[in-house]
């Protein structure tokens, strides 16, 4: 007697027996897409570990047959700083150092070379530049020093927020740069 109070009587109400069997098929039908999202991201991890696997594959075969990768290699060019004179290479490095600041959108407020005292056979050059660049700017920047030829070193980084809390504003950032000269002989 009280389960069949519980169950309502379906017969005497045909939109709420049609609104059940909806909701219970919509229930069905997210589950199922659910589901199947769920197989889809698991065949494109599978298929993305396949092919970083078979890349693997390649490069231990390329190895073992002597055959040298060109992405280890590295970058072209000279790791030292290039010019005849002290003054010709740490202008090259001062060149160099400014246009890596323009290519990641910042601006050189000041710079110098620092002098050197060249009495080893390798002498390293330094140059101090002040500069302002947005903050993603700044990541880009080290990067294309850091990465790049000839060798570079960041011997110094200051960063100097803004005065406003605006989000477009520019980072003041002081760069220390040291870079390997090899005199010619």
């Amino acid at each position: 007697m009280i389960a069949s109070s519980l169950i309502p009587d379906f017969a005497r109400w045909p939109r709420l027996s049609t609104l059940g069997y909806f909701a219970a098929l919509l229930l069905l039908v997210v589950i199922i897409v659910i589901n199947l999202m769920e197989t889809v991201d698991q065949y494109q991890a599978v298929r993305q570990s396949t092919e970083t696997l078979a890349l693997l594959q390649e490069r231990l075969a390329r190895s073992k047959t002597g055959v040298e990768v060109d992405a280890m290699a590295g970058p072209d060019g000279s790791p030292f700083v290039e010019g005849q004179t002290a003054t010709i290479a740490g202008a090259m490095l001062l060149q160099h150092v400014t246009r890596s600041i323009t290519q990641a959108g910042g601006t050189v407020v000041s710079s110098e070379i620092e002098p050197q005292r060249v009495n080893d056979k390798d002498a390293f050059l330094k140059v101090t530049t002040m500069c302002e660049i947005e903050q993603l700017g700044v990541q880009r920047l080290l990067y294309d020093i850091e990465a790049g030829k000839p060798f570079l070193f960041v011997e110094q980084l200051m960063l100097q927020m803004p005065a406003a809390s605006n989000e477009d504003a520019r980072l003041r950032v002081q760069l220390g740069i040291a870079g390997r000269w090899r005199p010619s002989e």
